[in-house]
C-alpha cells in the first residue's frame, strides 16, 4: 500500500513537505506507541495528530485545556475539509445531542475536549464505544507541577490507560525542560515511548532587550513602527492592561485589554476582536495566549519584566508562527524585579517563594547579560547555540565594547570580602553597591560597614553602573549567589584568585552616550512579495471570514497570500501549487482569489522576485535528525574513541535510546562510518533487506510489521542512516 501521509498533507492542507520531525511523530503514533513530542510553537504540533487521524480508522480524541484552542483548531480543520468536533460548556442542548449522534455513528475524525468533561463518568462510558484510536494530549506541560501552567485535571488522565487498555498516548507540548518531560512520562504511565526533541531555536524571531524608561511612550513608538501589524503587549498587573490600551487608543492604534478581571464576556469579546484583525493590539496579562493560534502575531512586547524564563519564551512564542519574521522587545527595569521579590516575601509557602524567586532573578541575569539572547534561551532548555553571531538579537547586532574592568572588578570584588570578613557572613548586591557608593543606610549603620575600607571607594560611579558590574562577574563566575530569596553574594575561587591576583578582567557595555530606541528595533525583510496584491488579498480574506464568521486565518494565512501575491496565479492548477493551498479550499476559495489577482493584473504589471525563498516549512524551525547538533557531536566522539551506546548513555546521563538517534544522525549526514556490524547482525540486515524490497524505507511501521516486531524499531532506524547515507551498499556489495 503506497504511503498515504504526503496526498493527505497536500490535499487538506495544501503542503508539499514535512517540517523536521513530523515523519517521524506521525509514523510512530501509527505503529501504535506512545509519544513525547516537544516542538516550537509554530513547528506543526497540531498536525502530528491531526494528519495520522486522517490515515487510520477510529476518532482521534484531543485534550485541550482551553475552550478558544479547540475552537480555533476545529474551525481551520472543518475549513480544510476535515470532519472534526469539539465538546464543552459552549455546546448545549441540541447541538451536544446531535454531536454526540454524530459520534455514535463515526462521522467524525478527531474530537477536541477538555481533560475535565474527559474524566466525568458519563463521557468515559462514551469513547469507550466510539472507537477511539489514539489519545492526543495538547499542551501536556500542564500535567507537571514543574510546568508554567499546572493543572491538576490533567493527573487523572493516566486513569484512561484503565478504560482505554492499548489505546496508545501522544503527548505534545511546546516548552518543557527535563524535569517536566520525565513528570509527563511518570504522570501519565506512557510505556517506552518515543521521545522527539526538537531544536527550541526560533529562527524567525528577533530578542531586543531596551532599558526600561517610560514604557507606554516606548510601546508606543514600537507599534506606530509597524503600521498594520498585530501584536501582544504583555504587562503583569490589569491595571496596567487598562491604562496602557487605552493609551494607544487615544494614540489612534486600535488595542484592547484582556486580563482575568474583566467580565467573561468582555473578555471573549475582546479576543475575538483580535484574532478578526478588528484590532491590532491586546494588552494582557499572562492570562492571555494559550488558546490563540493566530499566526500572524508580528510583535510580541513585554512592557514588564516576565516572572521566569521559561513563560518568557513561551509568551515571546506567541510571534511569528506562520514562519514568518516577528519582533519580540522586552522593557527591563531592575525595579521590576525588586516589586515582584517584595510581593513574594508575603507569601506563606517559603519554598515557593524561594524557587519563584530564584526564577526571577534568573529572568532578571537574562535581561542584563550581554550576551547573545538566542544562545541565552537554549542554554536554558539544555541546547547549545552552534555559532557565535545569530543576527537576529540586539547582543549580536548591537556594537558593544570591551572594556578594561580589572580595576572597578577589583574594587567589588574586595568589597565583598570585607563585609563578609566584618560581619561574618554575606550580603546581597544591592547592599554592596551601597557601601562602595557610601549610602548612609539603617542596615549599614546597623552593621557598622561605614567603617570598612571600600566604605565610598565608588562614589564617582553610578549605582546602576556597579550593579550591572557586579552582575557581569556573577554571569562570568567571580561571584556565587546563594540560592535562597535574599541571594547573598561570596567570592568563588576564581574570584579569590582574580582578587590576589589582579588578573585583567574585562567586560562589555554599550558604547557611551549611544542610547538604542524601541521605535529603531528592526528585523530582516518579510517574504517578497507585490505589497499592493498582498493587501487587495487580505481585504478579500476578511470579507470571506466575515461572511464564514471564522477568524481571517482560518480562510488563508498571511505566508500563503504572500506567495499568491508573488507567484500571481491564473489557473486552478497553478493556485493548487501555492503552499496551504488543499483541495477544499481551492473549491471554497479559488474562484474569489483568482478574481481578484486577475483584476489586479489588469491595471498593475506583474513583479518578479527571487525563485528561491525558504517558505516557512523549509525554514530551520528545528534541527532534523540529519544535522547533528553539539549534543550529537559529543556522542559521535565517544562513539569514535571506542565507547559502546550503552557506556556513552552512562557517561552522559542520557538514555540509549536518545544516544542511538545521536547515531542515528551521524550515520546519515555522513559525519560517522561505521559497520552496521556494530549494531545488527548480518541475518538481520538479510531480513530487513527482504522487507524493504517489498515494502520501502518510507515507512517503518510496515517494516516492523513484516519482521513481526523481530527487529527493533532503533536497528530499522540504523539501516535507514545506512542507506541514507550510501555507506550501507558498499557493505552489501563486500
Amino acid at each position: 500500500m503506497s504511503d498515504p501521509l504526503p496526498q493527505l498533507l497536500k490535499r487538506y492542507f495544501g503542503y508539499d513537505s514535512f517540517r523536521p520531525l513530523q515523519r517521524e511523530i506521525m509514523e510512530e503514533n501509527l505503529a501504535r506507541r506512545d509519544v513525547v513530542a516537544i516542538l516550537p510553537t509554530g513547528a506543526g504540533k497540531s498536525l502530528c495528530f491531526q494528519l495520522p487521524a486522517l490515515a487510520r480508522e477510529g476518532l482521534t480524541l484531543v485534550v485541550s485545556p482551553l475552550i478558544a484552542l479547540m475552537k480555533d483548531q476545529v474551525d481551520s480543520l472543518t475549513a480544510s475539509g476535515v470532519s472534526a468536533t469539539l465538546l464543552n460548556s459552549s455546546v448545549k442542548g441540541e447541538e451536544a445531542r446531535l454531536r454526540r449522534a454524530g459520534l455514535d455513528r463515526g462521522e467524525y475524525k478527531l474530537l477536541y475536549a477538555a481533560p475535565e468533561r474527559i474524566m466525568s463518568e458519563s463521557f468515559l462510558a462514551d469513547i469507550q464505544r466510539w472507537k477511539v484510536t489514539t489519545i492526543a494530549i495538547d499542551e501536556a506541560h500542564c500535567i507537571s507541577e514543574w510546568g508554567h501552567d499546572f493543572r491538576p485535571e490533567y493527573r487523572r488522565l493516566a486513569e484512561l490507560r484503565e478504560r482505554l487498555p492499548g489505546v496508545p498516548f501522544l503527548a505534545l507540548t511546546a516548552t518543557a525542560t527535563e524535569q517536566v518531560r520525565n513528570d509527563i512520562i511518570r504522570q501519565l504511565h506512557l510505556r517506552d515511548p518515543e521521545v522527539f526533541l526538537a531544536s527550541f531555536n526560533r529562527p524567525n524571531l528577533s530578542y531586543t532587550i531596551l532599558p526600561k524608561g517610560d514604557a507606554a511612550t516606548q510601546v508606543s513608538e514600537f507599534i506606530r513602527e509597524r503600521p498594520g501589524e498585530a501584536g501582544i503587549v504583555y504587562v503583569l498587573s490589569r491595571k496596567s492592561a487598562e491604562s496602557l490600551a487605552a493609551r494607544l487608543v487615544e494614540e489612534g492604534i486600535k488595542a484592547v485589554p484582556y486580563h482575568a478581571g474583566l467580565q467573561p464576556e468582555e473578555r471573549a469579546a475582546n479576543q475575538e476582536a483580535f484574532i478578526r484583525d478588528e484590532v491590532r493590539v491586546v494588552c494582557a496579562t499572562i492570562a492571555f495566549g494559550m488558546g490563540i493560534n493566530k499566526p500572524d502575531v508580528r510583535f510580541v512586547i513585554h512592557a514588564d519584566l516576565p516572572k521566569n524564563i521559561e513563560g518568557y519564551y513561551q509568551e515571546t512564542g506567541r510571534a511569528g508562527r506562520d514562519g514568518l519574521p516577528a519582533d519580540c522587545l522586552l522593557l527591563f527595569s531592575r525595579g521590576d524585579l525588586v516589586r515582584n521579590l517584595r510581593f513574594l516575601e508575603e507569601m506563606s509557602d517559603a519554598q515557593a517563594a524561594e524557587v519563584a524567586a530564584r526564577q526571577m532573578r534568573q529572568m532578571a541575569d537574562f535581561a542584563e547579560a550581554p550576551d547573545c539572547r538566542r544562545r541565552a534561551l537554549l542554554a536554558y532548555f539544555g541546547e547549545e547555540w552552534p555559532g557565535e553571531n545569530c543576527g537576529s538579537c540586539d547582543s549580536c547586532l548591537e556594537l558593544r565594547e570591551t572594556w578594561d574592568a580589572t580595576t572597578e572588578a577589583q574594587k567589588f570584588l574586595s568589597c565583598i570580602l570585607r563585609i563578609q570578613q566584618k560581619s561574618g557572613f554575606s550580603m546581597g548586591l544591592n547592599h554592596v553597591v551601597e557601601v562602595l557608593t557610601g549610602a548612609n543606610t539603617e542596615k549599614i549603620r546597623k552593621w557598622a560597614h561605614e567603617q570598612l575600607t571600600t566604605y565610598g571607594i565608588g562614589r564617582e560611579t553610578a549605582r546602576g553602573t556597579w550593579a550591572a558590574l557586579g552582575r557581569q562577574l556573577l554571569a562570568q563566575g567571580l561571584l556565587a549567589a546563594s540560592q535562597d530569596l535574599y541571594q547573598t553574594l561570596t567570592l568563588s575561587d576564581a574570584g579569590r584568585d582574580a582578587l590576589k591576583n589582579r588578573t585583567p578582567i574585562l567586560l562589555t557595555r554599550m558604547p557611551q552616550g549611544k542610547r538604542p530606541s524601541a521605535a529603531k528595533v528592526g528585523r530582516s525583510g518579510n517574504l517578497p512579495c507585490d505589497e499592493g496584491l498582498f493587501a487587495e488579498l487580505r481585504t478579500l480574506r476578511k470579507r470571506l471570514a466575515d461572511e464564514r464568521g471564522v477568524p481571517p486565518y482560518v480562510v488563508f494565512g498571511d505566508t500563503t497570500l504572500r506567495h499568491m501575491a508573488r507567484s500571481y496565479p491564473r489557473s486552478e492548477s497553478e493556485f493548487l501549487r501555492i503552499p496551504g493551498v488543499g483541495t477544499k479550499k481551492l473549491a471554497d476559495y479559488g474562484e474569489a482569489f483568482l478574481q481578484t489577482i486577475s483584476s489586479w493584473l489588469l491595471t498593475h504589471e506583474p513583479q518578479s522576485f527571487p525563485d528561491e525563498v525558504k517558505s516557512p516549512r523549509s525554514l530551520p524551525h528545528a534541527k532534523s535528525r540529519t544535522t547533528p547538533s553539539a549534543t550529537h557531536l559529543e556522542t559521535l566522539r565517544l562513539f569514535r574513541s571506542g565507547k559502546t551506546p550503552g557506556q556513552i548513555a552512562a557517561l552522559r546521563d542520557i538514555s540509549e535510546k536518545t544516544i542511538l538517534q545521536h547515531l542515528v544522525t551521524g550515520i546519515a549526514s555522513g559525519e560517522l562510518d561505521p559497520s552496521p556490524r556494530d549494531f545488527y547482525t548480518s541475518d538481520e540486515e538479510e531480513r530487513i533487506g527482504e522487507a524493504v524490497s517489498k515494502h520501502g524505507l518510507e515507512r517503518l511501521a510496515p517494516l516492523h510489521d513484516a519482521l513481526s516486531g523481530q527487529i527493533s524499531y532503533d536497528k530499522l532506524h540504523l539501516y535507514r542512516a545506512f542507506r541514507t547515507s550510501g555507506s550501507l551498499s558498499g557493505y552489501l556489495c563486500s
